[in-house]
């Protein structure tokens, strides 16, 4: 029996059509996916900021708690007694990011990073509890805070940075010294001589 052969021209215009199936089948995959991935994220940037101000949540319940103990500004967010500024930078191999809240008189009483790709054991360390615990108590009155070696645990602006994460904990102080000037600016817009939090809480 002979073997069946196909030309070439039969072959290019197979694949071609198969590619192109594929494609419709992931894109039309991609779309419907969207919407709960959309969900899903918001779902999990509301538990990131809920963490900051000690209440844990789940994706099933992010909505609900953020209702009951977060309002939304333009652009940062408010708590019982304080707010919560969100932070963006870059880290040693892409985007790294986070939530700061702080209290009436800019003493931080929580904070949460996260980030893409960072090596874990070294930059990905940002996204452990261990991290960003080292905030807990620190200020950001009249400077920012800064990553530094061997950090003087007493200072008020310094935090440990992560050993072997020059780059990542570089991006953390770039995003943090971004993150003051941006709550400056508020408080410079609303009431130059209070922190915004404390003028919220003076006009309630």
């Amino acid at each position: 029996m002979a073997k069946k052969t196909f030309s070439n021209t039969y072959i290019f215009i197979y694949s071609a059509a198969l590619v192109v199936v594929a494609a419709l089948i992931l894109t039309v995959v991609s779309v419907s996916l969207k919407p709960a991935q959309e969900k899903n994220q918001r779902a999990e940037t509301k538990q990131m900021i809920l963490k900051t101000i000690g209440v844990e949540a789940t994706r099933n319940n992010a909505d609900e708690l953020f209702a009951e103990h977060v309002a939304e500004a333009d652009g940062y967010y408010t708590f019982d007694g304080g707010i919560i500024l969100p932070m963006k930078g870059t880290g040693l191999w892409g985007p790294i990011w986070g939530y700061l809240a702080l209290d009436q008189t800019s003493t931080v009483v929580g904070a949460v990073f996260d980030h893409k790709g960072e090596t874990p054991g070294l930059g990905g360390e940002i996204a452990t509890d261990k991290f960003a615990q080292r905030f807990i108590g620190k200020k950001m009155d009249i400077q920012a805070i800064h990553l530094k070696k061997n950090a003087d645990k007493s200072n008020p602006y310094e935090v440990d940075a992560i050993s072997g994460g020059t780059m990542t904990s570089n991006g953390v102080t770039a995003m943090l010294a971004k993150a003051f000037n941006d709550y400056q600016n508020l408080n410079t817009q609303n009431t130059p001589s209070a922190p915004i939090n404390q003028r919220e809480e003076d006009e309630q």
